[in-house]
């Protein structure tokens, strides 16, 4: 599995499935940033999710976090810190999403 951050993440798995994230800005362009998407993806393989799942879950967690922290502080002001204090929103509003949807 390979998770590839950028403007548009793109994540891989060995079977050729591959999805683009479009969540994130340039606020997550900062040191610590992929230390946080690591821990989140590193916890959602402990609560039991597959691979894919967890670094497609994780990277649009990760970027919606990012996006609702450049809102608040900017992007250029965004640090580690506010994009785990906005994971509680990220993860409310994915649960709010039809169980169908593309996550």
């Amino acid at each position: 599995y390979v998770l590839l951050k950028g403007h548009d993440s793109v994540t891989a798995s060995p079977d050729g499935t591959v999805i683009m994230n479009t969540t994130g800005g340039s606020g997550l362009s900062k040191g610590g940033s992929g230390d946080v998407l690591t821990g989140l993806i590193t916890s959602l393989l402990a609560q039991g999710a597959s691979p894919m799942r967890a670094a497609v879950l994780g990277a649009w967690l990760h970027g919606r976090a990012g996006d609702i922290a450049e809102d608040t502080v900017t992007a250029y002001c965004t640090a580690p810190e506010d994009i785990i204090g906005c994971f509680p929103q990220a993860f409310r509003e994915i649960a709010e999403m039809p169980e169908n949807s593309a996550l």
